[in-house]
């Protein structure tokens, strides 16, 4: 080796996996060398440099399988007609409006019609969104369906927002990462387990997910803190006290924006590999054990995912995998019993992917749904507090249970759909990847926008609402941390969003310390 270099090795990760590592040698110069040299190399660094970047995004708009030619203008509008049964509700839409206009003190019905319209706006929404994402690349595809899918919960918001409703904004944004992350997850989990005894998912994203959970957990709980820290004072001022929360968390919200900025090019990127369902196809295991047959999920499970628009037919998840029960060579050591061999077939084996509505169709469904949704929730908001006024039902269950519940529609149907589709990393990139959107950056964008109206929204939630965050996250972490799942822990997700659901029943919640003048 020549004496005026140095070789080092270095190690540098595989593009195929995000676990394996190649070495690299690079040669360093320990003596200077003429600028014109030093300046070739750092020309030529730089245009890698670019030349990576630019392939790097251009992977993003890459979709992982051929798309066929677009459908005609008349076969798009038959496939939104045919998406889903729940295309039924929305003759609710004009029964909500005229009733807000016909019976403007009918708080009850209003909010009743309203809320079934919004449903199968979020499923067209979700619909739209899907026929977009086949065009790009998986993970472009996971953070298009989260954040599109959480439109309904920014359009509630900021609705609320306007109309000074700071409670139902609060709330609601609470409500939905706990639906997410113990809802939909849990039934992510839940579905998946049906057909598979076990789900594979990427460890290092799920980790990653958990520390930008856990940031978001701990900036919503530190004003609460702060606020309790000073109350005990005997010069303790509430409304000086009201002001220095509200200063910090306008401060408090930048930062996070700057975290959810830099997730983004983490997960576009640097690693997006992360995020890639390629390297975990089989690490699923197909249900075998007499508790759980394989053939529940299909005779049981399976035939209602049609009726709710999910997407997916029998026939397809029985081409998926088709099991060989006849081969009874197979046994488990320890136990010994007989392990009926699994025959996986890839369901990717189809190289084109045919789209069911054209780009511009998909367009124009997401622009006039937005309308549509934005018009239905302002009557919506409108009828909550008449609807909570009567004592029946609390405000705090209809921000934190009601409207993340129809808000979250669209991530019931995409995260489901692929967690069936044994793709549970996308699953999780859309559930806990729709939470940390709503974390790092629904709220804290509510709250520069409230900043900019002058409105004194604060990262002071109530109390409960903050200790079910904190509970739920750290429930989420323990289940997630070893990189595998099964339907008991959806099962136990599921349950523990439905305690919330009837803590949160009986909870008359507390007085915000600023409100609107």
């Amino acid at each position: 080796m020549d004496s005026s270099s140095l070789t080092l090795v270095n190690e540098e990760r595989l593009p195929e996996s995000p676990h394996a590592y190649k070495l690299r040698e690079e040669t360093l110069p320990l003596s200077p060398g003429p600028s014109g040299v030093n300046g070739r190399r750092s020309t030529s660094g730089r245009q890698r440099t670019k030349t990576v970047l630019m392939e790097r995004a251009a992977s993003l708009l890459q979709p992982k399988k051929k798309v066929g030619p677009p459908p005609t203008v008349w076969k798009s509008i038959r496939a939104i007609i045919l998406a889903s049964y729940l295309n039924l509700l929305l003759i609710c839409i004009p029964i909500s409006w005229a009733l807000n206009f016909a019976l403007p003190d009918q708080h009850t019905i209003i909010f009743v019609f309203a809320f079934l319209a919004i449903i199968p706006l979020a499923k067209l929404l979700a619909f739209a969104t899907d026929e977009l994402s086949i065009r790009v690349g998986q993970t472009l595809a996971g953070l298009m369906n989260a954040t599109l899918g959480n439109a309904v919960e920014l359009i509630v918001s900021i609705i609320a927002l306007t109309k000074c409703e700071l409670e139902i904004v609060q709330s609601s944004l609470i409500g939905s990462i706990l639906s997410n992350l113990l809802l939909v997850l849990g039934m992510c989990f839940f579905a998946g387990g049906l057909r598979f005894s076990e789900q594979g998912f990427g460890m290092s994203a799920a980790q990653m997910n958990s520390s930008l959970l856990t940031i978001s957990v701990i900036a919503v709980l530190l004003p609460g803190a702060f606020l309790m820290a000073l109350e005990g004072q005997t010069n303790y001022d509430a409304t000086a006290t009201g002001e220095e929360i509200l200063k910090m968390s306008h401060g408090v919200a930048i930062i996070l924006l700057f975290i959810y900025g830099g997730y983004l090019v983490f997960q576009l990127f640097s690693h997006k590999g992360l995020y890639q369902d390629d390297s975990l196809r089989g690490g699923s295991v197909m249900a075998n054990s007499p508790n759980l047959p394989p053939l529940l999920a299909r005779r049981w499970f399976t035939p209602l995912l049609p009726l709710l628009g999910w997407g997916i037919s029998i026939s397809k998840l029985n081409d998926t995998t088709v099991a060989n029960y006849s081969d009874p060579a197979s046994s488990d050591p320890e136990s010994g019993h007989h392990i009926p061999q699994m025959e996986m077939k890839d369901d990717e084996d189809e190289d084109i992917e045919e789209p069911q509505m054209s780009v511009a169709v998909s367009i124009g469904l997401l622009a006039s749904v937005t309308v549509l949704v934005a018009v239905t929730a302002e009557f919506l908001v409108d009828s909550i507090n008449g609807l909570t006024e009567s004592g029946t039902i609390s405000q705090q269950f209809v921000g934190v249970i009601l409207l993340p519940i129809v808000g979250n529609a669209a991530e019931h149907v995409t995260a489901v759909t692929v967690s069936v589709k044994d793709k549970l990393t996308l699953s999780l990139g859309v559930a806990v990847g729709s939470s940390i959107q709503i974390a790092l950056f629904v709220i804290p964008f509510i709250v520069t926008l409230a900043w900019a109206l002058g409105k004194p929204l604060t990262l002071l939630f109530d109390p409960f609402q903050s200790v079910t965050l904190f509970l739920s996250v750290l429930t989420v972490n323990y289940v997630v941390q070893d990189g595998k799942s099964n339907w008991l822990e959806g099962f136990i997700l599921i349950c523990l969003y439905l305690i919330l659901a009837v803590s949160f029943w009986f909870y008359p919640g507390t007085d915000p310390i600023l409100s609107c003048t």
